[in-house]
């Protein structure tokens, strides 16, 4: 293959599916108790179990989006090696990081003018993104060029349909996504926010769930509304330290689809939502009514 297929790590695929399709994973920086901590799929620097238990310990977490440096110095490896490279990250919705990429690509493109770099805004964030790179990788994989893999993640990407339910208010009352009095209430009341992603790449609050029992049926009542072709669809269970509800997921979709993949929310994306939040992944049609 004379092109390298590359994403960042807020995709939250395990490092046994990135092994799966050869993709390469950019890390991800976040910041506890004054360290700094580089996240990989393979969870080298911090696994995900003492993640979760510092976060539910009252440990603050922050994120820092991968600077200019990062991605001149590991775009340029492979450059120098005569390969190309497509990469799609984060969505643009959600980080700055596309705009610092296209900086140092911008530079890199005066130095190497004979390799090609190409650049997708995923419009996809978390396991959505992972299921975009999953699916893509999959191509890969089996021998696409590098200009049928891009026409493959641009129509694919705005197909990408994400849906969460958040368990821990207070991260997301942190992070300015909902005010003091609606996560004292919510919690109080055991409502929770139903959270999708728009045709733009930005997270967007579509509805509440009242009560732990109405979070899975709900997620599955988007899934059989949305999905496109369901039966020979790959869907993808993502959850931030909430092994019982994906399990419990896993069970009420079995049977409906083709293939059903269970990964778990790292650190980029865990930092902000905290723990318990289930997620659904899959191909169809972006509808953000609840």
């Amino acid at each position: 293959m004379n092109y390298v297929f590359m994403t960042d790590a807020s995709c939250d695929l395990t490092q046994e599916l990135i092994n799966e399709i050869g993709v390469e994973v950019l890390p991800m920086e976040f910041h506890m108790e004054d360290k700094s901590y580089l996240h990989y799929p393979d969870c080298r620097m911090m696994s995900l179990s003492e993640f979760y238990d510092k976060l539910k310990g009252g440990v603050d977490s922050k994120t820092t989006q991968i600077n200019y440096d990062s991605f001149y110095k590991s775009f340029e490896n492979y450059l120098k090696a005569g390969k190309d490279i497509i990469y799609t990250g984060i969505s643009t919705g959600l980080s700055g990081t596309y705009n610092t990429c296209m900086m140092a690509v911008k530079d890199l493109q005066n130095v190497y003018p004979d390799r090609k770099i190409i650049v997708i805004d995923s419009l996809c964030d978390s396991a959505g993104l992972g299921l975009l790179i999953y699916l893509a990788g999959k191509k890969y994989s089996e021998g696409a060029g590098i200009d049928e893999l891009r026409e493959y993640i641009e129509e694919t990407r705005v197909k990408v349909c994400h849906w969460f339910v958040v368990e821990d208010l207070d991260h997301l009352k942190r992070g300015g996504r909902i005010s003091a009095v609606s996560a004292t209430f919510g919690k109080a009341l055991q409502i929770k926010p139903l959270l999708s992603v728009d045709d733009e790449g930005r997270l967007v609050n579509v509805a509440k769930i009242r009560g732990k029992s109405n979070v899975v049926p709900s997620l599955v009542k988007h899934l059989e509304r949305d999905a496109e072709d369901l039966k020979n669809s790959v869907v993808m269970i993502a959850h931030a330290d909430n092994p019982e509800g994906a399990e419990e997921l896993k069970k009420a979709i079995k049977g409906k689809c083709k293939e059903i993949i269970v990964t778990n929310i790292g650190p980029v994306i865990g930092s902000h939502v905290g723990s318990g939040m289930l997620a659904v992944l899959f191909l169809g049609a972006r509808n953000l009514k609840s």
